[in-house]
């Protein structure tokens, strides 16, 4: 072979290699699923991080865009828009949707307890209960999210009207702690490792403790599903294959942290979710990852302790029938390999 048609054939040769990984890398976008994570680095949502850093997404060959938003209000606007196809958030927000007439659904429930934490500042001992919320500044993560609805419900059920105090977007981590520093809320709800941080400070004590089973049926009067990845049930439905392969992943990964010490899980997690402390971020997970579903099902009760709280107090969903079978799917974390 001459050496002008060597230089053609392995030009050739080079333009239909890189045409391929083009295609390839084509493909691998246009079926790229996004997922918003209601803020990643929080415990009650180590699945959607642990999941990845298993390596489970790639098992299933997914290519999954894990992308953080520390209000899931603010989540679920964006898989209303179209922007992400699923959220790791709360069940709570598939029975407040469909008030809305948007129907959306949990396929993989994560958490059995809220794993939510009621901090009072310890600059405020006068707030002694709920009911002592009147005419004060409560940290939520978002206004609309589910630490706004976990905090008004508790304030509610203690007599006070919605008007009566004020809930504040904080978020989490260290802008909560800063809010709760400088005085511009007296209490907030938050989860580990916000809750850990505070403690061991001194500057904040707990009110109410809904990280365990039995503390949540005693503040919520059953159990309470929070954590879960839900969508759009169009989605669901256009997308049976890959919502599978993602049931497939979380019920995997739910089974690591089933089977798994607190120690072992944190070292999957990326160093700087223990923030400066890992020693206190795998304490507050021993403590608190019995929360978590083995399996990925929703527990049987669930939904009405869910949807009696929601009727305390949300005109989104008061005097409006909600049907709670279309809030959720078991299908796909039934049939998880």
């Amino acid at each position: 072979m001459r050496a002008s048609s060597i230089l053609r054939y392995s030009t050739a040769l080079s333009l239909a290699i890189a045409a391929a990984g083009f295609a390839a890398t084509a493909a691998q976008a246009a079926n790229k699923i996004s997922i918003m994570v209601g803020g990643y680095e929080k415990q009650i949502y180590l699945p959607a991080k642990l999941a990845e850093a298993l390596g489970y997404f790639k098992e299933e060959g997914l290519n999954v865009e894990l992308l953080n938003e520390p209000a899931g209000v603010d989540a679920e606007n964006e898989m209303l828009a179209g922007a992400v196809q699923g959220v790791v958030g709360f069940y709570d927000h598939c029975i407040d949707l469909q008030g809305k007439g948007k129907f959306v659904e949990s396929v993989v429930q994560f958490s059995q307890a809220p794993g939510e934490v009621e901090l009072v500042s310890a600059k405020h001992p006068e707030i002694k209960s709920p009911a002592d919320f009147k005419g004060k500044s409560l940290g939520v993560t978002g206004l609309g999210s589910s630490t706004n609805f976990l905090t008004q419900y508790l304030a509610v059920k203690a007599g006070l009207k919605l008007g009566e105090f004020t809930s504040v977007p904080v978020g989490a981590g260290q802008t909560f702690i800063a809010a709760m520093q400088q005085d511009a809320i007296q209490a907030g709800m938050t989860t580990e490792p916000t809750i850990s941080r505070m403690l061991k400070t001194g500057e904040a004590k707990v009110l109410i403790d809904m990280r365990t089973m039995a503390g949540t049926k005693a503040v919520l009067g059953g159990t309470y599903p929070a954590a879960s990845l839900y969508m759009q049930e169009s989605w669901i439905k256009d997308h049976k294959e890959e919502t599978q392969k993602l049931a497939n992943a979380f019920v995997k990964t739910l089974h690591f942290i089933n089977t798994h010490s607190a120690a072992e899980i944190a070292d999957k997690m990326p160093r700087d979710f223990y923030v400066g402390d890992k020693e206190g971020y795998v304490k507050a997970l021993e403590n608190g990852k019995a929360m978590f579903t083995p399996d990925g099902v929703m527990p049987e009760d669930g939904p009405k302790t869910v949807l009696a709280v929601l009727s305390e107090f949300s005109k989104n969903v008061q005097g409006k029938s909600i049907d709670l079978s279309k809030t959720y799917t078991t299908e796909f974390v039934r049939n998880a390999k």
